[in-house]
């Protein structure tokens, strides 16, 4: 067996932060990747490391409203079509918890590549809502999906790895089939959401409490043709 096909035989790993009581629901955190590329992820990846404080952030927030947090780090590097291993992953570790977590609500949060996965694998039965962080979707991206699923996505105006323009055009498309949908644009941001960290941050843990109904989000209540480029 060569190395390449070593390494994608090895499964996803997972970082958990437990809910303080009863679990009521489970956000899966997915990070970002490359179109192509069999590397394995390794844990001081960047990708990778940038979804750390999103996960805490999230945690920090809900762990006494009874969620578990889990930060999947995928086996590879790339999306690699038609294998799409990410996505492969992600399924996987849905699986895992609807066995362990058995009725429980998933709430998924990823951002680029990663924000593409959560956009892919929305249609799992345990999934209720979706953020998608400065999401990678191309032309032509599925919506079918995030049928029925409430929707966040965010772009940095500043992005130069991921298109906003293509997160808006999906957004419109997806917005038909979605529960409902809103789209987020932070100013002066750029793809590795540094610049305005807490920012992103501050939207990962609203979007964990709107999606567990303890804290609605206010963008709900803006006009329908308004929530495709609400600024933050």
């Amino acid at each position: 067996m060569s190395v390449a096909h070593e390494v994608i035989a090895r499964e996803a790993a997972t970082r958990t932060w437990a809910a303080r009581g009863p679990v009521r629901a489970v956000t899966l955190v997915l990070h970002g990747g490359a179109e192509t590329g069999r590397q394995p992820v390794r844990p001081w990846g960047l990708a990778y490391l940038r979804m750390l404080p999103v996960a805490r952030a999230i945690a920090a927030a809900t762990a006494r409203h009874g969620v578990e947090v889990r930060l999947l780090r995928n086996r590879i590097r790339g999306w690699n079509d038609p294998e799409l291993h990410p996505v492969a992953d992600a399924r996987a570790e849905l699986a895992r918890i609807r066995a362990e977590r058995p009725g429980v609500p998933v709430f998924l949060v990823g951002h680029s590549m990663g924000g593409r996965v959560v956009l892919r694998v929305a249609d799992d039965p345990a999934v209720t809502s979706v953020l998608a962080l400065a999401p990678w979707t191309p032309a032509g991206e599925p919506v079918e999906p995030v049928r029925d699923r409430s929707v966040v996505l965010a772009h940095g105006t500043l992005d130069r790895i991921t298109n906003p323009a293509e997160s808006y055009a999906y957004a419109e498309r997806a917005r038909a089939v979605a529960r409902r949908l809103v789209r987020f644009e932070l100013m002066s941001e750029a793809h590795a959401m540094l610049l305005r960290a807490p920012a992103w941050h501050r939207l990962a843990r609203r979007f964990v409490l709107d999606a567990l109904g303890a804290e609605p989000l206010p963008a709900w209540d803006e006009e329908p043709d308004q929530r495709l480029r609400l600024p933050v």
